[in-house]
Parts: structure tokens; C-alpha cells; sequence
């Protein structure tokens, strides 16, 4: 009767049914009807107590299924955002060889290759990473893929910490005939003014980590599964704003992100006329068998809230269902770049966005970008770039005519959660022999 009792009160008051209760609902429809039949005071119970004790297991039902979902997500999450046990090894043995071994540690590039850093003559690709295996895969397949790999030059940018892994590897492992320079962010030496610029950018990142954690949103739990990925705060994921900082003798570069994979000679891309704009990309856009175009990964509106004022007074609200564009492979144009304020303005609507309470767009390197860069970007031929393999298998043709592909999303090649086809594509860009690659079982 007590529990009759419970049930009552509950329809009498709106339907509103308590914890406990819910916490001691049947777990089936089957537990529902064998209890009923089963209680003694089964004749006493009515239509209004059957419903509710009904939608108390439903309840229950429902919070269990939240439960997995949320475990799945973060579970995933956690998976996709480790570091491999063998790229550990890999970055620590290396780190180990730099400072015993000569070798590991002679000049990137040899010293008679200095003069080629800053020539017109070479083609000049960007890599900013900690990732010394991925930076390696990208390498190597840019150069295989090139039909004159004298003319490359590979700018790597590192961290402090991966400075002496990420050197020894590529003095270990040259790719000639292609020039690769290594730099750590503690070796750059700017003029006073650039250096207060980029650490303006760097304090940003970190006043914006500190807030980030303490907003209190309904997406909370999702904002926290953002701010556990490495690339949502991480200080070299922001430097690509400063690529005219980082090089300023170059007039243009090419920037790679270190989850790409080069299939195609990029000669071409490097001659691109860019009309007068900074820079050239692909957007995630794709044309059917009618002819009609879509998105086949995100739209501004994706990344931008348009409902609010700051961002729908901006000229981008007219744009605001196009195809955003790609960052995996870009072209910059950085004689052009240095004549607009495209780094400032950046650097503006990060600071709103954590002033807003990241509101006017998700935290990222990218949405400000797509802010920033509106009305300087080229868009180039779909063909160039191809996205999403981290989070998807693509249909093979694509797969096979792209110039790049691009593991954006959470399965990482260098990833057990990685696609199998996919991973093993990647993985035929790094020697499985290196005495390195072996003994850290980077290759099992």
C-alpha cells in the first residue's frame, strides 16, 4: 500500500515522480509485469499507479542509456586524445640519443644548405608539430610524392620539450635530396614589437585555458571533453596565425598539418595564382550526380554562432550556410598577408570570444580563422584536399585522386582506434626497420 501510496501522490502532483523511486522502478518491461502479477495488492492498483510506475522505468530506462552514451563518448574521447605508449618510447629514446650522439645532434639544415631557408627558388612547406612520428609520415610522403624533391624545403616548428626528439630524428633520418630545417620555439629570436605580438597570442591561449574550465554551460560536459584535446589549448596549434612572423624572409609557404598524408606532387599548388588573396584552400564541399553542391564536413554556421549580434553584424552572416574551409593543407601568400590585419583581428575575436563567455564561437584555432581570413582565402580544386578520414572511410575513388588526405577527427592514424585501410597507408610512409621504429614496437 505504501508504494500505491507513492505512486498516488505522484499523479496528484503533475506526474512528478522521485528519485528513489525511479532508482527502484522495474529494469524491464518483463520485471514490470512479472512484479504486478506477483504483488499481493495487485487488484488494488489503478490505471493512474500502473502509468506512473510505467514511467518511472522508463525513466530509469532512459537515464541508463544517457549513462552508456556518456560513458561511450568520453571513453572514446579519452582514446583518441592518448598518446601511444610507443610514441612515448620513440620521443624518449630519441631525446636520449640527441645527447649522447654527435650525429643526432649536427646542423638541420648542413651549413652549406643555409642559403636554400630563405630562397625563392625552393618550394617551402610549413609543419608545426610535437608529434615526432606523424612529422616523419609527412615528410617522407610529401617528398615521395614530388616530382622534383631538390626543390623542397621542410620548415618543422617544435615545442621546447620535443626540440631534441624531433632534431635527432630527422638527423638520423635525412630525405634527401629535400632540405628539412628543425626549430625549437626557444631558438626563434624576433624583434622586440613581433615578440610582444605572438606572446600576446600565447597569454591569450592561456587566459583563455584558465576561463574555458570555469564556465558553467547545459553543453558542459561536452565543453569538457574539448578541453581535455591537446589541440584546443595547445600554444603550437595557434602559431599558423603567425607564419609571417615565423618566416619573414619568405614570400610564400605552404602549411601541412601533421595528420595529412601528401599522395601528389604539390609543384602546382606552390605556382597557384591566388588572385590577390592570402590564402588558398579547400572547402568541405561536394557536388552530386544532380549537380547540387553540400558540405560534406562543416559550415560556418558550425563553428560561428550567427544569433549572436557580435557575429551576425558581420558580413559572414550572408556566408553563413556556405562550406567552411579546410585547414589540413592551405598556401599562404605572406607578401600579401602583411599588408592586411589579419593576425590582430584574429587575435580580437579570441579575446571577445572568452570575454563573451565562448559564446560567439567554439574555442579552436579555426573559428577566428574563418573570421579573420573572410574575404582573403582562394578557394582550390576539391581534388587537392581530402578530409575526414579520422572520422570516416571515404569513398575509395576520392581516396585514391586526392593530392592530400587528412586525418581530421578522433582516429588518428598513430592510433589503435584508427581506420585499418587508412592506418596501414599512413603507416607505409615510415621505415618499419628503424632501429628506433623496433624498439619502441611502434609497429606491432
Amino acid at each position: 500500500m505504501e508504494l500505491r501510496r507513492v505512486y498516488v501522490q505522484g499523479a496528484g502532483g503533475g506526474g512528478y515522480i522521485d528519485r528513489k523511486v525511479v532508482e527502484a522502478a522495474p529494469d524491464s518491461l518483463e520485471d514490470l509485469i512479472a512484479e504486478m502479477s506477483s504483488s499481493s495488492s495487485y487488484h488494488q492498483l489503478d490505471v493512474k499507479t500502473f502509468v506512473l510506475k510505467t514511467k518511472a522505468m522508463l525513466m530509469k530506462m532512459d537515464h541508463k542509456v544517457q549513462l552508456a552514451r556518456r560513458q561511450a563518448l568520453f571513453y572514446g574521447h579519452l582514446a583518441s586524445i592518448g598518446i601511444p605508449k610507443s610514441l612515448h618510447c620513440l620521443s624518449l629514446r630519441l631525446t636520449e640519443e640527441y645527447l649522447v650522439n654527435a650525429v643526432a645532434r649536427s646542423s638541420l639544415p648542413p651549413p652549406e644548405y643555409a642559403s636554400c631557408l630563405t630562397s625563392d627558388s625552393y618550394i617551402h612547406f610549413a609543419l608545426i608539430t610535437d608529434n615526432v612520428l606523424a612529422a616523419a609520415v609527412v615528410v617522407s610522403s610529401t617528398v615521395r610524392s614530388s616530382a622534383d624533391p631538390e626543390k623542397i624545403v621542410f620548415h618543422i616548428i617544435t615545442d621546447k620539450k620535443t626540440y631534441a626528439a624531433m632534431h635527432a630524428w630527422f638527423a638520423l633520418n635525412p630525405v634527401p635530396p629535400a632540405i628539412v630545417e628543425v626549430k625549437g620555439l626557444h631558438q626563434l629570436d624576433w624583434p622586440a614589437d613581433v615578440d610582444d605580438m605572438v606572446m600576446e597570442t600565447v597569454e591569450e591561449i592561456h587566459r583563455s585555458s584558465s576561463a574555458y574550465h570555469y564556465i558553467s554551460r547545459a553543453d558542459e560536459e561536452f565543453r569538457r571533453l574539448d578541453a581535455l584535446k591537446p589541440s584546443t589549448f595547445s600554444v603550437l596549434n595557434y602559431l599558423g596565425i603567425h607564419l609571417p612572423e615565423l618566416f619573414p624572409k619568405l614570400e610564400r609557404v605552404i602549411l601541412l598539418d601533421d595528420d595529412v598524408v601528401v599522395q601528389r606532387d604539390l609543384t602546382p599548388l606552390w605556382d597557384l595564382n591566388l588572385n590577390g588573396n592570402v590564402v588558398g584552400a579547400v572547402s568541405a564541399q561536394k557536388s552530386d550526380e544532380g549537380g547540387d553542391s553540400h558540405c560534406i564536413g562543416k559550415k560556418l554556421s558550425d563553428y560561428l554562432n550567427f544569433s549572436n549580434p557580435m557575429i551576425s553584424s558581420l558580413s559572414l552572416v550572408s556566408k553563413r550556410d556556405q562550406c567552411a574551409w579546410l585547414s589540413g593543407m592551405t598556401i599562404y601568400d605572406l607578401q600579401a598577408w602583411r599588408w592586411t590585419n589579419i593576425t590582430p583581428a584574429y587575435q580580437h575575436w579570441l579575446k571577445h570570444n572568452r570575454e563573451s563567455g565562448f559564446v560567439l564561437c567554439h574555442m579552436g584555432s579555426l573559428p577566428p580563422a574563418l573570421i579573420a581570413f573572410n574575404g582573403h582565402v582562394h578557394p582550390i580544386e576539391p581534388s587537392w584536399h581530402l578530409s575526414g578520414l579520422g572520422s570516416r572511410m571515404p569513398d575509395p575513388e576520392l581516396l585514391e585522386s586526392a593530392a592530400v588526405v587528412h586525418f581530421s577527427g578522433p582516429r588518428k592514424p598513430w592510433l589503435e582506434i584508427g581506420y585499418p585501410a587508412p592506418r596501414e597507408m599512413w603507416r607505409a610512409h615510415f621505415n618499419h626497420s628503424n632501429e628506433f621504429i623496433r624498439r619502441c614496437r611502434v609497429v606491432e
